[in-house]
């Protein structure tokens, strides 16, 4: 059971996580987020769930997690100097996941774009970002996070081998402690996000090793292959092929 004594004394935020729903089940913490209600106004606002009837990753792929072993939780995006930056959102997310793995257990991370977080090149984390329109305006924002925490069977296949802190470590892991870490995290990237946004890129930057790789992106039914040559100001990929330069919005990437 997550204990939310122990998880409230962690947490140093003035706003993520202060409105703190704990759900047993939910069909996906994304959708009940979006879903405007009197519970899920607040700006700041997680909803954390023990399990997901219907979780889910980029292109509705489906999202395993074991009951009670994991950290499945969204937050909620309001304000509006953010909700026109989603690709930097994701970043922000990624590196709040990244350093708090790190600064935890003393475990190296790396990123992939877009939006997956790696130990020893096996995906521990994911994230999906997901938003409803008001007119042409975005009204609300949800930043979905997986972290695979206590589990270490994967029984399916996926496109990246699987892994958890428990798996990497060797013990169990508190999950009230690393879910205080990353809001804490979330909030302190945020707000640096807000006035220096080049430095979230920046930092993701150094923390990518496919920069300089020979790639593969695939995109629907379309195969690219380059050079990983560089995250542009609005975070997409930049791929130097033989004869020009082509700026990718999403994909899968994997190294050649």
């Amino acid at each position: 059971m997550f204990d939310l004594e122990k998880f409230d004394l962690k947490l140093n935020t003035d706003v993520i996580g202060r409105n703190f729903i704990y759900a047993e089940e939910v069909p996906s913490t994304n959708t009940e987020l979006l879903n405007e209600s009197e519970f899920y106004n607040k700006h700041g606002t997680v909803l954390f769930a023990e399990k997901q009837t219907e979780g889910r990753g980029r292109k509705n792929r489906v999202w395993y997690s074991d009951d009670k072993l994991n950290l499945t939780f969204s937050i909620l995006i309001t304000e509006p100097k953010y909700l026109q930056k989603i690709n930097i959102l994701n970043f922000v997310a990624s590196l709040a996941l990244a350093v708090s793995i790190e600064n935890l257990y003393q475990l190296r991370t790396e990123l992939k774009w877009p939006n997956d977080i790696l130990i020893e090149g096996k995906k521990v984390a994911g994230i999906l970002i997901e938003s409803t329109s008001k007119g042409s305006k975005i009204s609300r924002l949800v930043i979905g996070m997986g972290l695979n925490v206590n589990q270490i069977s994967f029984q399916r296949k996926f496109t990246t081998e699987p892994t958890s802190l428990k798996k990497e470590l060797g013990h169990p892991v508190e999950r009230e402690k690393t879910l205080a870490e990353i809001l804490n995290n979330i909030e302190e990237i945020l707000n640096t996000s807000n006035k220096f946004p080049e430095k979230i890129l920046e930092d993701w930057k150094a923390k990518c090793k496919m920069i300089g790789e020979r790639i593969t992106v695939v995109s629907v039914d379309v195969t690219k292959h380059g050079i990983f040559n560089d995250i542009d100001k609005n975070g997409f990929l930049v791929l130097r092929t033989e004869d020009k330069m082509e700026t990718l919005h999403s994909g899968d990437v994997s190294i050649l």
